[in-house]
């Protein structure tokens, strides 16, 4: 049986199309079907179905695609065996998936400034949504990640992280604060009240929200239900996030309480405002086999000072 095998059919899978898989894989389309066609072959089931959208695995297909990205995944990681372990210890890497949150952003930071430069250096990070966090390990060769979810889908990430094997660790629970510019029209309200930032404001949204098992009409909090009238930019990335909120005054966003570094080089106040559902967790997870490595623990070391420096900071 070719594992190469395994990686068409994972890649077809996630395209849902046998001629975009192709593609990805700089491969022509009748090579690429011959090639599931010997898959299945081999494995005596048939692992996808055509459907006037393309194709999707079927019953049995969806198990043995579990099963292929397990397997993947150990190969990429035996990969690194033949490294010599002196050479190993001479190269600092790090693989991992956050939120977009700022506090873990400068931990980050503080963490690559202490990296040992006489060394080399190969580190990936990834600001994304908790379940292509969880995709990134159990197939894209990330070791570590951070997701961030509310309270009230905890069981639903709980279960999905136990299917994937996949362990856990609580960083934080906190609850999302009102980020403004320091200059907005309810930034010195002596009791900030949702109606009025709402209708004072252009609410700024986390764009890609997703839970397990949740279609994402389920996952909206009532709070950003749809209005004729509402004010809303839906963002997938920081940056334009902070842009936003540095050179648009009348504009907010719910957000994980910011180092006070940023909130002065940005021009920004953080506000506590009562909200509904307003209970999140961040959660660092690993594989369960995985042992930590003294650069992942450098790492970790870096967030948990910075989350205990926002944690203890000053909140009207």
């Amino acid at each position: 049986m070719n594992t190469l095998h395994f990686k068409y059919a994972v890649e077809v899978e996630k395209t849902g199309s046998i001629s975009q898989a192709a593609e990805n894989l700089f491969m022509a389309q009748p090579n690429l079907s011959k090639s599931i066609k010997e898959l299945e072959d081999s494995l005596g089931i048939v692992i996808f179905e055509r459907t006037k959208k393309g194709v999707r695995p079927t019953a049995q297909g969806k198990e043995f695609l579990e099963y292929a990205k397990r397997i993947l995944v150990q190969l990429n990681r035996m990969e690194s065996i033949h490294i010599p372990q002196h050479d190993r210890e001479k190269r600092q890497t790090l693989k991992i998936s956050i939120p977009r949150g700022s506090y873990i952003a400068a931990g980050f930071a503080h963490f690559v400034s202490e990296l040992d430069m006489e060394k080399g250096i190969e580190i990936t990070i990834q600001e994304t949504n908790s379940m292509q966090a969880i995709t990134n390990i159990t197939e894209n060769g990330f070791n570590l990640g951070i997701i961030r979810y509310q309270t009230r889908h905890e069981n639903y990430f709980t279960d999905y992280l136990k299917e994937k094997g996949l362990s856990s660790e609580l960083i934080w629970a906190f609850s999302c604060l009102a980020l403004m510019p320091a200059h907005h029209p309810n930034a010195a309200d002596a009791v900030l009240e949702v109606q009025a930032l709402k209708k004072n404001s252009i609410e700024i949204i986390h764009g890609d929200r997703a839970v397990p098992y949740l279609p994402l009409s389920e996952i909206q909090p009532s709070d950003t239900a749809w209005d004729p009238l509402s004010k809303r930019i839906f963002v997938y990335e920081r940056g334009s996030e902070l842009e936003l909120l540095t050179r648009v005054p009348k504009t907010f966003m719910w957000a994980s309480p910011l180092p006070q570094e940023l909130l002065d080089r940005y021009h920004l106040v953080q506000r506590r405002c009562s909200i509904s559902g307003n209970a999140f967790k961040d959660v660092f997870i690993y594989p369960q086999d995985y042992k930590l490595t003294p650069i992942d623990k450098l790492f970790l070391n870096k967030l948990y000072e910075m989350k205990n420096e926002v944690a203890f900071q000053e909140y009207k």
